[in-house]
């Protein structure tokens, strides 16, 4: 199993490129399944996940081709054609590997009118019920049955009728489906507290893009009126605003300065915001953002919020990078119950963290020393490398398969600003 070693202490300097968004990606892709034309996404990420996505498209009938990129590229050009669904089942094999396959409930209820999809996997990182997914399709008609591990679902008459549901809590990936299998629907379908993420805002824009009819994008009450078939289409995956949070913690943690080329500030203005408070210099410029750290790092009080708050996804990443501020941070989990699995990990390596249930206090220390740590869930594992990068000596991180599945060759991308770091197999 491959293992990152890193050699901390080099100031990072330079440009790097923000690749395609993975929860973006994850969440346009099953639009195939919505339409017998062809589907080509831009700008998609090269990552473990995506891989695993488009398996599971080829098991329910829908070709897929990526184009001539060279190995060494950053983002690829895909086109998936589900011209025909060969099977409405998305079986437990697949599934197991990422949460994000749930995704394929909503298409292919609109399509078919039935599917079949194993419970999800994915992180480890606390209950992530789908409860909402299934009552949100109930209130637009479809029925449901949880057997043997498996969700099934059907649409009476073959086509689901549309509905109107308001979300109790907000949930993104309950948003997701509901969306995609509305699109299609007999009638209109109204979702009220919906996600307003800007993975939502790309999944509508994809959607209207193949024909469909979003009112309120944008807003937390969508509009969709159901129509009788959608085509293809060619679009852009976002960027990625996680990825280009986690390499401006990278700056700010080794004092460094770097250009985020790509990002969009619009999608991450409450990471910025914390940045800023943080004493980090943040330059927004037209098709960039600049960010860097010529002084130390002011301590924080921050509380995860579903969008426009500050992201569950960029918690760790803070924590780390406040492992070095001057004075106390206290961070607040509010989306995840079991989203501190990297406190013991990074209190290896000198780190002084003290949680409190969903609160935890973070007192900054002069120095971070390298040691063997085990990344537990993908965000996690980007607060270890963020703190070998700060870390004096050599830090190990283990179990990097998480970092492979949303973070597209971060080695390469930090070699290329001065980070002594590399890959490395067991032999």
């Amino acid at each position: 199993m491959d293992r990152i070693l890193i050699r901390g202490g080099n100031r990072l300097s330079g440009k790097i490129a923000i690749s395609g968004a993975k929860n973006a990606a994850l969440t346009l892709m099953p639009c195939a399944l919505l339409t017998d034309e062809p589907l080509t996404l831009r700008n998609l990420p090269r990552l473990a996940d995506v891989d695993s996505f488009g398996h599971l498209l080829n098991e329910l009938g829908a070709s897929t081709a990526i184009e001539g990129t060279r190995p060494n590229d950053f983002g690829r050009v895909m086109t998936a054609r589900a011209g025909r669904l060969t099977s409405t089942v998305a079986p437990y094999d697949i599934v197991r590997k990422m949460r994000a396959s749930i995704l394929v409930l909503g298409p292919l209820l609109g399509r078919a009118g039935e599917a079949t999809v194993s419970l999800p996997g994915g992180c480890a990182i606390g209950n992530r019920p789908i409860d909402l997914h299934l009552k949100a399709l109930q209130a637009m008609g479809a029925e449901i049955e949880v057997a043997a591990g498996y969700v099934k679902a059907s649409a009476p008459g073959g086509r689901i009728a549309g509905g109107r549901f308001r979300f109790p809590v907000v949930s993104v990936g309950a948003t997701e489906n509901a969306l995609m299998a509305a699109a299609t629907a007999r009638g209109t379908t109204v979702l009220e507290n919906a996600a307003r993420e800007p993975e939502i805002v790309d999944l509508c824009n994809l959607l209207v893009a193949m024909g469909a009819r979003i009112d309120g994008i944008h807003s937390e009450t969508l509009t969709i009126e159901g129509v009788d078939r959608l085509h293809g289409a060619t679009y852009a995956v976002m960027p990625d605003r996680i990825e280009a949070g986690s390499y401006a913690c990278a700056a700010a943690i080794t004092g460094g300065d770097l250009e985020l080329v790509g990002a969009a500030a619009g999608d991450m203005r409450a990471t910025l915001d914390a940045l800023v408070e943080a004493g980090v210099t943040v330059e927004e410029k037209r098709d960039s953002i600049r960010v860097a750290a010529p002084t130390g790092i002011k301590p924080l009080t921050l509380s995860t919020a579903p969008f426009p708050g500050f992201a569950t996804d960029m918690q760790a990443q803070f924590m780390a990078m406040l492992c070095k501020a001057d004075g106390a941070s206290v961070l607040t989990e509010t989306i995840f119950e079991n989203r501190y699995m990297h406190v013991p990990e990074l209190a290896r390596m000198g780190a002084n963290i003290e949680v409190r249930g969903r609160t935890a206090v973070v007192r900054g220390v002069d120095r971070l020393v390298g040691a063997q740590v085990m990344a537990t869930d993908l965000r996690a594992s980007m607060s270890l490398i963020l703190a070998g990068l700060a870390a004096e000596g050599e830090t190990q991180v283990n179990r990097v398969y998480h970092l492979d599945r949303g973070y597209e060759r971060l080695e390469e991308k930090l070699q290329a600003v001065g980070a002594d770091i590399e890959r490395a197999g067991d032999g």
